[in-house]
């Protein structure tokens, strides 16, 4: 069991470095296209596949009709609200200010909120662990050079970010209890369906901007890495991960991402790395070693066995 759920922290860290590099890589494609077009691709164009994917793996596509409302709220909240906040939050606000305020308070709200959606037991080591790795990530995102600024004008952005944080952990709350009846691939591709046909309507006005005779290869690869691996790989590998060694943990290795966001800057855009950011880098990581030893696993399904196929199929016949 331990070393079945070692597999899944490393999923988790894989996933958090997936989402950190595309800090980097997306800005290629946001040269060419306004934020909202960009985030409507990375989800609209992952959808066939998952759909072909969840039929392929499981013979079936469907969830109760009962279900369809509740998967709509967790894709509102957790595709179109999010990304929109997401773009907001850095408009309106400093970059260090919207990177900290996005991913420090995450965890912490997912681990105090969990008793509301899941059986989760908040543990001594998990405390101590998820307290060395938010040290370790306030390090590398101050470590950069850009402190942190808390005056007037930045309020509507902070409270953005900080939303964005709250918003987050009850998304990925949500997610556990439908998990518990569909697989991680059904509850991803469900909600992510629902989620963009809601952030359709915000591209309106700005495709006629975009000058599809100038797309460059590196614009190409970075739609082609949103949609495969940020999107179809991480969501659904995430969520897998999540159903396994509960919420509460997997959210505290969100703490990767800032970490692999100055690692992608520094090899595409040659941004200096400090020493408070490697300093971090290593606090995260001895943290977040301390939650994955922890013995006492959270068991989200916790009235029955864990489901021995790694796919996590459906349970039941739709």
């Amino acid at each position: 069991m331990m070393k079945t759920n070692y597999l899944y922290y490393l999923g988790l860290i894989a996933v958090s470095i997936i989402w950190g590099a595309n800090f980097g890589i997306s800005r290629w494609g946001m040269d060419f296209f306004s934020a909202e077009i960009f985030v409507f691709f990375r989800f609209g164009l992952a959808i066939p596949v998952l759909f072909l994917l969840l039929y392929k793996l499981e013979g079936n596509i469907m969830v109760e009709k009962k279900d369809f409302l509740k998967l709509a709220v967790i894709g509102i909240f957790g595709v179109t609200i999010l990304e929109i906040a997401v773009m907001y939050s850095i408009k309106f606000t400093t970059l260090a200010n919207a990177s900290l305020l996005n991913v420090a308070p995450w965890p912490i709200f997912a681990a105090l909120f969990a008793p509301l959606f899941t059986k989760e037991l908040l543990t001594r080591k998990v405390v101590a662990g998820g307290a060395i790795a938010l040290v370790g990530v306030t390090l590398i995102i101050l470590g950069g050079g850009e402190g942190i600024d808390l005056s007037s004008q930045y309020m509507l952005g902070n409270m953005l970010a900080l939303s964005i944080s709250l918003i987050g952990a009850l998304f990925n709350l949500a997610c556990m209890p439908m998990m518990k009846k569909y697989s991680p691939l059904k509850v991803t591709t469900w909600y992510i369906l629902f989620g963009t046909i809601l952030l359709f309507p915000f591209t309106f006005g700005g495709w006629s901007d975009v000058n599809w005779s100038n797309l460059t290869m590196p614009v190409y690869g970075a739609i082609v890495y949103n949609v495969i691996l940020c999107t179809i790989v991480a969501f659904v590998l995430w969520n897998l991960a999540m159903s396994k060694v509960g919420a509460t943990k997997s959210n505290f290795f969100r703490y990767v991402v800032p970490a692999a966001a100055a690692v992608t800057g520094a090899l595409f855009f040659g941004e200096p790395i400090m020493l408070a950011q490697i300093l971090g880098a290593a606090i995260i990581m001895s943290g977040l070693m301390i939650i994955g030893s922890e013995r006492k696993a959270a068991r989200p399904n916790t009235d029955k066995d864990q489901d021995p196929d790694p796919l996590g199929k459906s349970k039941i016949a739709t």
